[in-house]
């Protein structure tokens, strides 16, 4: 889900200028926040980069909530700043796999790239869960 404050109408022309520029498709529901409540509650205004009328520019956060509603990430970029959506989705993708398997993912991970297993996992428990590790 996406939040903005920016109208629905800006929220089409954003999602239609990504999927041509980026080669991705948005298919997820963004909120029309253009009342900026959200955006005040949450600390997502940006004091040093003001808009044409003086207003504080939103900056650019992500959220990432787990299905029990745990905050698992937050990053926050400067309104000035944009998001690296590569990274984003290297983190949703550890964050995926280390929610089911025993393990963590270094600095720079990538799907498919070797994990460490977590400290807490005995090497009997881990010779069960991963035949073969290598210590």
């Amino acid at each position: 889900m996406g939040y903005s404050v920016d109208p629905l109408q800006d929220h089409n022309t954003w999602i239609e200028d990504s999927n041509s520029t980026q080669n991705c498709n948005v298919d997820y529901p963004l909120i029309d926040g253009k009342d900026k409540k959200i955006a005040i509650q949450y600390g997502m205004l940006d004091q040093d980069e003001l808009d044409s009328t003086g207003m504080p520019l939103t900056v650019r956060s992500v959220f990432v909530i787990d299905p029990s509603k745990k905050v698992k990430l937050i990053l926050t970029y400067p309104a000035a700043t944009g998001r690296n959506f590569d990274e984003i989705l290297r983190v949703i993708d550890s964050l995926q796999l280390t929610a089911y398997k025993k393990v963590a993912t270094p600095a720079d991970w990538q799907k498919g790239q070797k994990t460490v297993i977590l400290p807490n996992v005995s090497d009997e428990e881990a010779e069960k869960l991963f035949p073969g590790f290598v210590l």
